[in-house]
């Protein structure tokens, strides 16, 4: 990954990546919670994001939706980013609600809803709150 911005939006932080598009045509966003009251947004994030953009330029196809990587540990790459622990440790990659095709959105799920053993709640955005689990 080249860079990254984040936008806070209605509830939650907007992660988008820059630099994928050059080779596979997409960019990687991440939407996840932002607590009340909260102006700094966190920036293990941008870690997370930078490390599946690696992955993923590692590899000789691009990522696609319905994909995803198995961390084996904290999405939020606790206790290394300072990012909180958290029992989201697979990342599924989903077209992003709002911008479209070319951008794939990175979903923290546990396992159990990865392997499809427990549900995953509805929302629209598919905003990631690393407290759930």
């Amino acid at each position: 990954m080249q860079a990254g911005s984040v936008y806070a939006a209605d509830g939650h932080w907007h992660y988008v990546s820059y630099g994928l598009g050059a080779r596979w045509g997409l960019e990687l966003t991440f939407r996840v919670v932002r607590a009340a009251g909260e102006v700094e947004p966190p920036r293990w994030p941008f870690v997370t994001l930078d490390h599946v953009a690696g992955w993923a330029n590692g590899l000789p196809e691009p990522l696609e939706d319905g994909q995803w990587v198995d961390l084996v540990g904290p999405i939020t790459g606790f206790p290394f980013s300072g990012g909180p622990d958290t029992g989201l440790t697979v990342l599924i990659m989903v077209v992003d609600p709002e911008l479209g095709d070319r951008f794939l959105q990175l979903v923290g799920v546990t396992a159990a809803e990865a392997n499809g053993e427990a549900e995953i709640a509805e929302d629209p955005l598919m905003v990631t709150d690393p407290l759930r689990a």
